[in-house]
């Protein structure tokens, strides 16, 4: 989500016409009355030398859209204290019309695969005109690039990473404020994989079998106030430099709680 250059030029304006984005994963709540997408546009602002030391990972681009208040970054003591080595932008649109940009710092030192990552997805194709899927008290969540397969070495370091951050800050409080940005690593509602007995080559082997779908380190979230139900499933990645008005404006989308518990939508 070698590290492509892009022109820092003047970016085109998003694109107005709406896009039918591709269904959802079940996120609880997401949003109803309008596409949160991210729209056409270069989004690598600059990077100092310190970013080198991240890992290359899949090219990729960002926009999306939203409506409503505003809501002022007040940053963690975790997230004053890491070093900005790039900055990118996502401009977004919110029913097929602009909301605005945000401007993400990233933290290359402190989480050099996963700020990678993220800057890979945002400054390519990836993450261009996809939504917002997730929008709940403390956080709203893109929903990532699903044509991504899950790579248990990627998703595994990116989740080491994110350890190593929990460790680092004052009483393992990541997400203590708002405007954190971070790549979804684990799903801790997934149950433990259970063993499966095949047949293979005339012989009877037993395989470890994933019930649901894990995520596959493309998906990312921004803070609106405390999340810290998100330490254990999240690598910071970063924080919002501006923007969180634009944050605010796809926090306010109306959204729909899903119903399981309905015959009619199951």
């Amino acid at each position: 989500m070698s590290q492509r250059i892009l022109n820092t030029a003047k970016p085109t304006p998003a694109p107005t016409q709406r896009h039918h984005p591709s269904p959802p994963p079940k996120l609880g709540r997401r949003a109803a009355s309008a596409a949160i997408a991210i729209a056409a546009a270069p989004a690598l602002r600059s990077v100092s030398p310190a970013s080198s030391r991240a890992q290359e990972f899949e090219p990729e681009a960002v926009g999306v859209a939203g409506a409503a208040t505003a809501t002022a970054t007040v940053a963690a003591p975790c997230l004053e204290e890491l070093p900005v080595t790039a900055t990118a932008f996502l401009d977004v649109s919110i029913g097929g019309e602009p909301a605005g940009r945000i401007t993400v710092g990233l933290f290359g030192d402190a989480a050099p695969a996963a700020a990678s990552r993220f800057l890979s997805l945002a400054t390519g194709v990836g993450y261009r005109r996809k939504e917002f899927v997730k929008i709940v008290p403390g956080y709203v969540q893109h929903g990532g690039v699903v044509s991504y397969p899950a790579v248990p070495a990627v998703t595994d370091r990116l989740a080491a990473e994110a350890d190593a951050l929990r460790a680092r800050c004052p009483g393992g409080a990541v997400h203590g404020a708002a405007g954190a940005v971070s790549i979804v690593v684990r799903d801790p509602s997934l149950p433990p994989p259970k063993p499966k007995l095949v047949a293979r080559g005339g012989k009877l082997e037993v395989e470890e079998e994933q019930v649901g779908v894990a995520p596959n380190g493309t998906e990312f979230v921004i803070t609106t106030g405390a999340a810290p139900e998100l330490d254990a499933s999240a690598v910071l990645v970063g924080r919002v430099l501006d923007g969180m008005d634009v944050v605010a404006k796809i926090a306010a989308v109306p959204t729909v709680r899903d119903n399981a518990a309905s015959p009619y939508f199951r």
